[in-house]
């Protein structure tokens, strides 16, 4: 398997597979692909996984995408303006990322639902209620939104970001929803009622854009009534 990533604020991954070879995304996910490439839709999982991947933002149905002849071609393409980065997990790594986060990846690899710790930041803090829990062996590819940044938390290090900023945190950095104080913060600075604290070692990757702010601004342009 041979995988270029490419493109600027709109990229896209090539991924060559060799006959026999299979990766999944899921349904709607791929842009292009090579003639010899079998397209397969299931529940991957079961049903019980496949409704857990859908409270993460993804399809209940996924689609395998497997080579029937060497060196063929298939193209995944972002959903949003950003990167996509790569991960080769070996065994016993885990990844905890954004909903919506995962685009592609080997069959090894598992995608499960992961429920934030604290309920009432599910209710009221967006996009940090559900997540993915990745894990297994091999490559996975994840869409994130703007610029990324990549930050190692040394132990005991602590940085506190906007929940809809996280897009993947490796297993070992201990993540917790926690309440903004102060009034004046909740109601008047802007930045919601809860922050992520990500407490280290570990690896973070960070980014600059989130859907929930790009609909914030886009909503008082939409017309509201019909001429």
């Amino acid at each position: 398997m041979k995988c270029n990533i490419f493109g600027n604020d709109l990229p896209g991954v090539s991924i060559v597979l060799d006959k026999g070879e299979s990766v999944y995304t899921q349904s709607g996910g791929m842009a292009w692909m090579d003639e010899k490439i079998k397209m397969e839709t299931n529940v991957k999982g079961g049903l019980m996984k496949g409704i857990g991947r859908m409270f993460s933002g993804e399809s209940l149905f996924m689609a395998t995408y497997t080579s029937m002849a060497p060196a063929q071609e298939i193209v995944f393409a972002s959903t949003f303006p950003g990167q996509i980065l790569e991960f080769d997990l070996l065994k016993g790594d885990e990844w905890i990322c954004q909903k919506s986060s995962f685009l592609v990846g080997e069959p090894s690899i598992h995608l499960n639902v992961e429920w934030t710790k604290r309920l009432s930041a599910g209710l009221f803090g967006g996009e940090g209620f559900i997540l993915q829990r990745i894990s297994g062996q091999g490559k996975v590819f994840l869409e994130a939104a703007g610029s990324v940044v990549k930050r190692e938390l040394k132990h005991g290090e602590i940085i506190k970001v906007d929940t809809g900023n996280v897009v993947a945190l490796s297993r070992g950095v201990n993540y917790e929803i926690e309440t903004v104080k102060g009034f004046k913060n909740i109601f008047f600075g802007g930045e919601g009622l809860f922050l992520t604290k990500l407490t280290g070692p570990g690896t973070v990757y960070l980014q600059t854009l989130t859907m929930q702010n790009v609909a914030t601004r886009l909503i008082p342009y939409i017309p509201t009534t019909s001429k």
